[in-house]
């Protein structure tokens, strides 16, 4: 595996995998990796001849200064881990190679942003579309890989390459989970052992609206939703029950594609997950 952390390098590499014909898969994470983000590159090795993993965390996407400051950074063990995943490429990149101008830009996501995480997170999916645009950019993937746990993000990459043109295909992948139902993330290993035990109620509430949608009423379900994540001493910010295709509430006798998203604060560690209802 090759580990590269500038552009140049990059662009040499991504240069001789076209040449000699080769498509290209990539997987954008910030590090910390964990089997979700194996699983992510497992499924691109199955579909591309090469698999180009970044590993950046990316400041603009941050709106909390000791979010960023102590997100985990783990880059000998994420090395290790790609090279036994089968990753071609390593991109581990300063900001300075990903941002060689310090511009922000801003993006219309024609309203995916406007719940759930955009209102919490002011700035945050500008910064998300900011580096994965950037990544396109510098290397052109056929195809480019997301974990279901963020769908939101999910959502909004999606629309953001249709609405900018690019020809990659954008892959999501199923939620990879812990035996109690806690959803893989990087951010897990920031949690106490008590507050870890706790996290597990998030994955039970969303199979109780699941499993009740049918007979319930909706805002019930949902006051019973924050009753138990409370009761598991966490901070519910959000439970929300969404059309899928455009991340509002649904109203009333909505019959297409629905999940149910939560955020919540387990100590001071923010937690979010979704599950597909029906």
């Amino acid at each position: 595996m090759k580990v590269v952390a500038t552009v140049a390098e990059l662009n040499a590499l991504i240069h001789r995998f076209r040449t000699d014909g080769m498509t290209i898969g990539l997987v954008p994470t910030m590090g910390a990796l964990h089997e979700g983000h194996l699983s992510l590159v497992a499924q691109a090795r199955s579909e591309n001849d090469v698999v180009v993993v970044t590993v950046f965390v990316n400041p603009v996407q941050f709106n909390n200064a000791s979010d960023l400051e102590h997100y985990p950074r783990t880059f000998d063990a994420d090395r290790a881990m790609l090279e036994s995943a089968g990753a071609e490429v390593m991109f581990h990149p300063s900001v300075q190679e990903v941002y060689p101008s310090p511009e922000r830009k801003s993006f219309d996501l024609d309203g995916l942003d406007a719940y759930m995480e955009g209102p919490n997170r002011p700035g945050h999916f500008d910064g998300v579309v900011q580096v994965v645009s950037r990544f396109f950019d510098i290397i052109g993937p056929d195809a480019a890989y997301f974990g279901e746990k963020d769908f939101q993000q999910l959502s909004i990459i999606r629309h953001m390459t249709a609405k900018l043109g690019y020809a990659t295909r954008v892959v999501g992948c199923p939620t990879m989970r812990e035996a109690d139902g806690v959803a893989m993330s990087s951010r897990n290993t920031l949690l106490t052992a008590n507050h870890r035990e706790r996290a597990a109620a998030i994955y039970r509430t969303m199979c109780h609206v699941r499993d009740g949608f049918d007979s319930a009423e909706l805002a019930s379900l949902i006051d019973e939703a924050t009753l138990m994540l409370e009761a598991a001493n966490l901070r519910p910010e959000y439970v929300e029950v969404v059309n899928e295709a455009t991340l509002s509430p649904i109203a009333k006798g909505f019959n297409g594609d629905i999940r149910v998203c939560v955020a919540a604060w387990a100590g001071e560690v923010r937690l979010i997950d979704n599950l597909k209802v029906k």
